[in-house]
Order: structure tokens, then C-alpha cells, then sequence
């Protein structure tokens, strides 16, 4: 056996045994793209799998982004299943629709199809462990990558050899060069991804153009100093989670499915220091990950608890939203899409509200400050009467179009409706961009619904489906003042 090969056993062996990447009876589902890593992965894993007593199988998505690269990956992994006589499982997703309909980067949605294709595969067919085949260059590269982006301890920490005793990197400790010289040596078959030598994503240009001129002219063993600083950074983070670990069982409220109230009292206490780390633990509780959230979102989340309004809300990346309700900071996973700066949290200081009005009368919006009145007017000629609600504080419904109860809410992405004088329906958040509605005045801005359809988008605009008309025969005045 050629030294490179033994070398490589040696060391994945180690890394496996030492790290309990595995147990006697486990199947793996190993992720082959068709690229040199995972092709040596998968070979590697099997020449170990005696030893280990573990099963082999392998799993591809093919992400539909490269046309015919994309089918040609695919072949060649069925093939190389059919070769080593491996369960193969394979599956295409519209990686560009999921992309555009979750508003993410193309690496960012790739990155989320793949994992869910994993982990359902491993549900599925009982696999216990998912292998994947980053190894040390990869960790330099996102080390690199956070360091670029100003990320803290945790970022630096490197990509974990083990993730919730479910993902598993055996060929962590391995050089890149020391694949090549792997498949070299085995004479293994692989394909090349085209995408990998695109300068547009960040890591290419850190790979193909950061790394060697840093280590032309720094440090030629830069791979080895910057694992290195990842695997002391990883144990202080490990010893600091063991004084974090107390100190958020204290501050927590109530802890309960996609939900964790902290009291504020008790977290403001704290150095600013373990105050960060109780809110991102609290974030990594409820989310799972803490993919997304920057360090703005945490300061924001800060001063929220620190001098922020009794009902102030923050919403973040991923349906994280972080309200304060008094005396307790709420951490949530809401189901439906939030409001957040593309840079940055939006803090709001209006919470969600949903009001009900079972008759005409009076009600008051604490949210938005607002008083408002509906009082019924009959009438005998409604051409007298001239479509209003253009902004103004004061609007006219025909009163037999409508339905009680109605709800006054705020405005929720993904509302519609269709605005008085125009034709079609529009999305509501366009027709704010379009009036120039502040992005603070549409947290507070009250709609008016019947049958949960937008008859009023107070104090701005009708819906065509409730204007007056000529057989108007009864009016509902609406109309606004400050609470």
C-alpha cells in the first residue's frame, strides 16, 4: 500500500475513533457530488468499514444549476453506486425556484435543499450517520470567511467534526493536496464542478485567490495555523458553554416548543459579554442553528432588552422573532415570513395586533394610537356621494358589502388587495413602496378586513369591493383621530 494511502487510513481512522464518529452497526449515508472529495470519502470509508463495523450508502442530489454538468454528476454517481455495489439514493430539486421563493443566496438555499435531502433520506431509511466529505482546507476557507465578515469566537471555532451526533466529517484532518494525491494514486474516476472556479461567491475567491497569496507571501503552513486556531477556539468556547449553561437556566422564564422567555431584570444583570451569549443561545435553542444571525441582530436584541419599549418586537432572518413583553425577552420561530432589513433586524415598535368590532362604534388601536369610529349613515342618492378614501383620516363603505365582525389588524407579508381607482390586485407591501410609506409607518398602519379580504388600508386607500355605488343604499362611515 503506497504510503499517501496509509497515511490517509491512519489519520481518518484516528479521527473517526477519536472523535466517536460512529458505533459497531451504524449505516452511513455518505454525500458523493462526484467530486474528488467525496469520491475519496466514499473509498476511504469503505477500506475502514471492517474495523468499524459500518455500513456504506450513498446519497446525491442533483441541484438542477448546471444543465448538463448537472445530469453528468448524476451518471456518474450511479454509476460509481453500481460499481462498488452501494444502495444509492438520488433526487433533483429546483434549487433556483427555492432560492427565489425563501429570498436567499444560491449557495445559501443549495446549502439547505442538500441538508434536508440528507436528513430525510436518513429518516427514511434508518441511516444513523451522514458523512460528508469537507476536510481541513475547507475549514481554513470558512475560518477565513468569518474572519472577513467580523464573526465572533463561534464562527472561528471552524466546522465541527460532529454536529448533533447526526453529521460526521471523516476526512477532517486531511489536506486537499492529500486527496489529490489519494485519488492519484487509487487512479479513481471524478468530475469537476465548473461552478467551483466562479469568482462571484466569496469562497471561490478566498480559495482560489486569498489562500495562495497568503501563503506565497505569509505563511506557507497557513491551512495548519488557522485549524489550529480553530481547535483552540472550539475548546474555550467549550469551556465557556460550561459557565454560559448555568447562567441561562437562571435567566430563562419558560421554556416551551419554538419559545423561550428570558427575564430581562435577570439578563441585564449580566456583562455585556454573557449577555450576547445568553440571547444567541436562546436564538440556537428555538432556530436550531444560527445560520443568519449577525451581529447586529444580537446588539439589536441588546438594547431591545436593555432601554427598549415594554412592547417592542425584532424580527429576524428565518422567522426569528424576538419580542419584548414587559419584564420578559421572548425568543419565537414564527410560521409565516417576518419583516427584516436586508442589512440588519427591524425593530419595531409596534408588536402585532388584531383587534374584532362586532358593530358599529368605537375602538381604540393602542398599537398605533389611534381612535377609530364607525357610525352608519343611510342615504337616498348615492351618486351624490364621491369615492373617498384617497388618504384621508375619514373613508365611506357601502355598508351592505361588507360583513361584521370586522378585524382591524396590522399589515402581514403577503397581503393583497386591490386599490380603489386601479384594476388587479396588489401586493400591499408594493403599494407602500409605491406611496412612499415608511417602512415605520407600515408596522403601525391599521387594516381594515371583511372576511378576512382588505376592505381599507386606513388612513391610505380603499378596496374597489366596497366602494359606493348606484344601488347604495346604506353607508358606513369611518373615520380616524388621535387616540
Amino acid at each position: 500500500m503506497p504510503n499517501i494511502e496509509k497515511k490517509i487510513l491512519r489519520t481518518v481512522e484516528h479521527a473517526i475513533g477519536t472523535r466517536r464518529m460512529v458505533q459497531a452497526g451504524d449505516t452511513l449515508l455518505v454525500a458523493v457530488s462526484g467530486g474528488p472529495d467525496s469520491v475519496a470519502l466514499v473509498h476511504i470509508l469503505l477500506a475502514l468499514a471492517p474495523k468499524f463495523s459500518f455500513q456504506v450508502a450513498i446519497a446525491h442530489l442533483n441541484h438542477c444549476l448546471r444543465d448538463d454538468e448537472s445530469e453528468r454528476d448524476e451518471a456518474f454517481v450511479v454509476s460509481l453506486a453500481e460499481q462498488l455495489e452501494l444502495p444509492v439514493h438520488v433526487e433533483r430539486q429546483d434549487v433556483r425556484r427555492y432560492q427565489k421563493s425563501r429570498r436567499l443566496s444560491l449557495e445559501e438555499a443549495a446549502r439547505q435543499v442538500r441538508y434536508c435531502f440528507y436528513h430525510a433520506i436518513a429518516s427514511k431509511y434508518g441511516y444513523e450517520k451522514i458523512a460528508l466529505g469537507h476536510h481541513s482546507d475547507d475549514n481554513a476557507e470558512l475560518i477565513l470567511m468569518y474572519l472577513l465578515r467580523g464573526s465572533g469566537p463561534l464562527g472561528l471555532s471552524g466546522i465541527p467534526p460532529v454536529r448533533d451526533d447526526k453529521i460526521i466529517r471523516p476526512l477532517i484532518d486531511i489536506k486537499r493536496t492529500e486527496i489529490m494525491d489519494y485519488i492519484a494514486v487509487k487512479g479513481l474516476d471524478y468530475v469537476e464542478d465548473s461552478s467551483n472556479r466562479d469568482l462571484q461567491y466569496l469562497r471561490n475567491k478566498v480559495r482560489n485567490r486569498l489562500i495562495p497569496e497568503l501563503k506565497a507571501e505569509y505563511n506557507p503552513k497557513l491551512i495548519d495555523s488557522l485549524n489550529r486556531l480553530a481547535a483552540i477556539v472550539d475548546a474555550e468556547e467549550r469551556w465557556i458553554e460550561s459557565l454560559i449553561q448555568p447562567i441561562f437556566e437562571k435567566v430563562i422564564v419558560f421554556e416551551e416548543q419554538g419559545r423561550i422567555g428570558l427575564d430581562i431584570s435577570e439578563l441585564n444583570r449580566q456583562t455585556i459579554a454573557v449577555r450576547r451569549r445568553l440571547i444567541r443561545k436562546a436564538v440556537l435553542e428555538v432556530k436550531g442553528n444560527l445560520r443568519r444571525m449577525a451581529f447586529a441582530h444580537v446588539e439589536a436584541a441588546v438594547k431591545l432588552a436593555q432601554k427598549g419599549p415594554d412592547l417592542g418586537v425584532l424580527d429576524l432572518p428565518d422567522r426569528i422573532r424576538i419580542s419584548r413583553q414587559n419584564d420578559v425577552l421572548i425568543m419565537s420561530r414564527e410560521a409565516q415570513d417576518l419583516r427584516y432589513l436586508a442589512n440588519g433586524p427591524l425593530l419595531s415598535l409596534t408588536p402585532d395586533y388584531e383587534y374584532r368590532l362586532a358593530k358599529p362604534g368605537q375602538i381604540w388601536i393602542k398599537e398605533a394610537a389611534l381612535k377609530i369610529r364607525f357610525s352608519e349613515i343611510p342615504v337616498e342618492h348615492p351618486s351624490d356621494w364621491h369615492p373617498s378614501g384617497y388618504g384621508t383620516g375619514v373613508a365611506y363603505f357601502d355598508m351592505d358589502k361588507i360583513h361584521f365582525p370586522l378585524v382591524i389588524r396590522n399589515f402581514r407579508p403577503g397581503d393583497r388587495f386591490s386599490p380603489l381607482g386601479m384594476t388587479g390586485r396588489q401586493k400591499l407591501k408594493k403599494f407602500f413602496i409605491d406611496h412612499k410609506v415608511s417602512r415605520t409607518e407600515r408596522t403601525k398602519c391599521p387594516i381594515l378586513l371583511s372576511r378576512n379580504k382588505i376592505i381599507w388600508v386606513v388612513g391610505h386607500r380603499l378596496d374597489n369591493a366596497v366602494k359606493i355605488g348606484s344601488q347604495t343604499r346604506r353607508i358606513l362611515k369611518v373615520e380616524l383621530s388621535l387616540a
